[in-house]
């Protein structure tokens, strides 16, 4: 007997609407032009602690993704594609403790398909990032 594996209920409560538009405007994170553009934006929406799983698996400190973006600026021509041409979707957001949200997506970059996992959290001023992680899909 086959068993297929079903796919989470993956809605979003009503009352996390409002908080989940808010969220998906600034996804994927570090690719949009309006925020974290310097060095004071980045360290603004990024906890101190900040770290993220890149879809390799390695992990990544917040210094490093910081050099990475910035080396990013530098260069004119991306091997991923324009940002613009990414599609986003799939969106769902969880709040797992008060002002912290867990916000997962797809994204399909130009060669790439991964699931996306971002937890936000609201302060008083705006939002922070505490971590992120993607996960390439298989066939």
């Amino acid at each position: 007997m086959e068993h297929s594996t079903p796919e989470p209920d993956r809605r979003t409560a009503d009352h996390l609407q409002p908080v989940l538009v808010e969220l998906e405007r600034r996804e994927p994170i570090f690719h949009r032009p309006e925020f974290d553009t310097t060095r004071a934006d980045f360290e603004r929406s990024t906890a101190p602690d900040f770290w993220e799983t890149g879809a390799s698996g390695r992990r990544y400190s917040r210094e490093f993704v910081w050099a990475t973006l910035e080396q990013r600026q530098l260069d004119t021509a991306q091997d991923q594609g324009e940002p613009d041409s990414w599609k986003t979707s799939d969106f769902q957001l969880r709040e797992i403790a008060p002002n912290t949200y867990l916000l997962t997506y797809t994204l399909e970059q130009t060669d790439r398909l991964t699931r996306r996992l971002t937890v936000w959290q609201r302060t008083a001023d705006d939002w922070t990032i505490l971590y992120h992680q993607g996960t390439v899909v298989t066939d």
